[in-house]
């Protein structure tokens, strides 16, 4: 499997789990701006992020959690290599509705929240 990405959970905020719970995952590199850290999941890269964007039909992973990016945002990549941020909405859409937004399969909301655990990995690959 080629890697795009591989992170390590390193904090998860305070109001994560109801934004999981929709299907909603904001991914911060660690550092971000506390009013940031709070919706978000913070995260350590340990392997890229490639200088290509993942395609749709690639995977992403959390923890034991599997989906699949089903539409990628025009600038969704940029931010993941420039600051470590994206939002990952797990509702199944063919088409981005923001530009900084990674669509993926849906997954059960609880299995997700269930998987957000610090030192838990996130891959995106293909």
């Amino acid at each position: 499997m080629s890697v795009f990405l591989k992170t390590r959970i390193t904090a998860v905020g305070p109001e994560v789990e109801a934004l999981a719970e929709g299907g909603v995952l904001i991914l911060f590199a660690d550092g971000a701006p506390e009013e940031l850290a709070e919706v978000s999941v913070l995260h350590a890269v340990e392997e890229g992020p490639s200088d290509e964007a993942p395609l749709t039909g690639a995977a992403i992973n959390v923890g034991a959690v599997s989906a699949e990016i089903t539409a990628i945002g025009e600038a969704a990549w940029n931010k993941v290599r420039e600051i470590g941020h994206v939002v990952i909405n797990f509702n199944g859409a063919g088409e981005a509705e923001r530009p900084g937004e990674i669509c993926a399969s849906h997954v059960e909301p609880l299995v997700l929240v269930g998987a957000l655990a610090t030192g838990a990995i996130i891959t995106i690959g293909a």
